[in-house]
């Protein structure tokens, strides 16, 4: 025999040749491309979708940058419109109070004036009255001398007449 199938080296070899048909006869090297084919695939789908996912990220962030800048927008037509509102509001308020302070000033002048001319009634009144006692009890201190004077009656009935 020869030597070389003595030597340990070269049953080495035969073991991992046959090794190597076992493997090939049992078709491990294709299960193995399937199952590393099927990974792969496995793989390339997650980056698909992974890539999917950020494309409506990406459409989600615009739409809502876009909202925000319609919002923001929307927050400053609205204090804009607010400041104007808040204005006309002040204006239409001081007209309202310059008008209501009119009104009752010329109340209380019509109030006033009535109230002079009532007073200045009641002060004519007064001194008529007085003026009638006056009379009477000088014209009493001068008839309780004479009997009857009719110059002094017809005075007297004139002067009634006349303060009426």
């Amino acid at each position: 025999m020869p030597e070389f199938f003595i030597a340990p080296e070269f049953w080495v070899f035969v073991a991992v040749l046959l090794f190597l048909g076992l493997l090939v006869y049992l078709k491990v090297p294709a299960a193995m491309g399937r199952a590393l084919d099927a990974r792969a695939e496995k793989i390339q789908a997650e980056l698909d979708e992974a890539q999917r996912l950020r494309a409506e990220a990406e459409r989600l962030l615009a739409e809502i940058k876009t909202q925000r800048q319609e919002t923001e927008q929307m927050a400053k037509d609205m204090l804009a419109q607010a400041k104007e509102d808040a204005e006309r509001m002040r204006t239409e308020s001081a007209a309202k109070l310059e008008e209501q302070i009119a009104r009752r000033t010329q109340m209380a002048e019509r109030k006033i004036a009535t109230a002079e001319a009532q007073a200045a009634a009641e002060v004519k009144a007064a001194a008529a009255e007085l003026a009638a006692e006056a009379a009477r009890s000088v014209l009493a201190g001068r008839i309780a001398g004479a009997q009857s004077d009719p110059l002094i009656d017809k005075a007297l009935g004139q002067l009634a007449t006349k303060l009426q």
